[in-house]
Formats: structure tokens, C-alpha cells, sequence
């Protein structure tokens, strides 16, 4: 059995500015999975960098609120939402709210530095 527990997962910050803390990476556990899956937050009143990414990705939102802009859509989202983001499609998340937009991020294939851009 693996468990990982957030609270002893390790931050740090992305190339596109938003902190992370990896839950599952197949390239990091011995793990049977294609898919990489983190927990992400960005403070009030910031925004992530544009980028893209060659893999497809999903942000499921934990709390808070904030826009989410793919390519040149914009939508506000909220605890509770999940974004689907195509593959190279140039994407940020800006956090509207008072307080942390906590948000998941499952990334497939898993995440790798190379296959990720940031504009």
C-alpha cells in the first residue's frame, strides 16, 4: 500500500510560479501509473505564469476561487470545479479570492520538466 500525506510532502515552486507539493509521479515512487498528481495553491491577488504543457491536464479546485484562462477563454471557477486543459494549449489560473486557491493538478502522461513551457 502507498500513502502519501500532504502535510509531509515537500513545497516548492513551479516554473510557472505556483507551489507545489507532488503526491504521485510514477518517475519518483514505484508506482504502476501514467499520471502524475499534485497539490497546488497560489495566494490571493497572484497568478501563475503562462504556459503549456505537450500533456494534457486537469485542475480539480479544492477552495477558493479565482480565472482560470486557456488560450484565449477565461472562466471563473470554484471549490468544486474540475478544468480540463488540451494538450499545448497556453494556460494560467489567476486566485481572485481573500484567501489560497488550492486547486489539484493530475497531469497525463506524467509531468516533466521538459515537456512543460513557460512563456
Amino acid at each position: 500500500m502507498f500513502i502519501r500525506d500532504l502535510k509531509t510532502s515537500e513545497n516548492f515552486v513551479s516554473g510557472d510560479r505556483a507551489v507545489l507539493r507532488e503526491l504521485l509521479h510514477p518517475g519518483k515512487s514505484p508506482l504502476a501509473l501514467r499520471y502524475s498528481l499534485a497539490h497546488a495553491f497560489v495566494k490571493p491577488g497572484k497568478k501563475t505564469l503562462p504556459h503549456r504543457l505537450k500533456t494534457s491536464e486537469v485542475y480539480y479546485v479544492l477552495s477558493g476561487s479565482g480565472t482560470m484562462h486557456i488560450d484565449r477563454e477565461t472562466a471563473r471557477v470554484r471549490s468544486g470545479q474540475a478544468v480540463y486543459i488540451p494538450p499545448g494549449s497556453v494556460q494560467f489560473i489567476e486566485n481572485t479570492g481573500r484567501s489560497n486557491l488550492a486547486f489539484l493538478c493530475i497531469v497525463d502522461p506524467a509531468w516533466r520538466p521538459e515537456d512543460e513551457e513557460v512563456l
